[in-house]
């Protein structure tokens, strides 16, 4: 049985609250289950210099853990002098995974920022932040007047094989012991952005990715119809 007696293809509960913070210009309080992150949008005039006078703009992102968002104080990665490899790797993803949705040329010569900051974690963060991500985006675009800038959504969504079991969402308990892990990022057509799948106990085979890939995307067009629903509440 599941935590809160969850079925294989349901997502945890979400909860997204658009414009949790004033100062950004966008910003968004991504839940899902216990897992929580903070993601904000800035827009800076200017490109770095390799796109100087390309007429294009630049969408990148950072992402970071709370010293105590897992229950134990970690060390803040400023305080150690260099982020660690999976913090690069993460962060490189959500920037991937927004900008396979942003149309670089309608965002001219500027920088889109997005930063995530993971408060809370149950399992799923680069997920959840990558989902949160472009909410804030969108709603930055959409006050700076430049919302043609994202011609879909984006979301993500982890997956498992779990003691022989197809799950969705796999909060911390449960990815601690999948023997398959997988995370997929799509677009709101239903094209896929990425692909991280990995045999942790076991190999599997080209059938059981094909499942879990179709659970995901269930998953994932549940996520955007709530991506939707908090952005166009905020435009009302």
């Amino acid at each position: 049985m599941r935590a809160e007696g969850r079925r294989p293809d349901e997502l945890r509960a979400l909860e997204i609250v658009l414009d949790y913070l004033e100062q950004p210009m966008g910003a968004a309080l991504y839940s899902q289950g216990k897992t929580r992150v903070l993601c904000t949008a800035s827009l800076d005039e200017g490109v770095p210099r390799w796109l100087r006078d390309s007429g294009r703009g630049w969408l990148t992102a950072e992402y970071s853990m709370l010293p105590a968002s897992t229950g134990e104080r970690s060390q803040r990665e400023a305080s150690a002098g260099k982020q660690k490899g999976r913090t690069v790797e993460i962060q490189r993803l959500i920037g991937r995974a927004l900008r396979a949705v942003a149309d670089m040329e309608a965002l001219g010569e500027r920088t889109l920022w997005l930063d995530c900051d993971v408060l809370q974690a149950d399992g799923g963060t680069r997920c959840a932040a990558i989902s949160g991500a472009y909410v804030a985006a969108a709603r930055a675009l959409d006050r700076a007047g430049l919302g043609r800038v994202l011609t879909d959504s984006v979301a993500a969504v982890s997956l498992g094989i779990v003691g022989g079991e197809r799950l969705l969402d796999l909060d911390y308990e449960e990815d601690s012991s999948a023997e398959v892990d997988l995370n997929v990022v799509m677009t709101g057509a239903g094209r896929l952005v990425e692909v991280q799948a990995t045999a942790e106990r076991a190999p599997f085979d080209r059938p059981e990715l094909e499942e879990l890939l179709d659970l995901g995307a269930a998953g994932i067009e549940k996520i955007g119809e709530a991506q939707e629903q908090a952005l166009d509440a905020a435009r009302v």
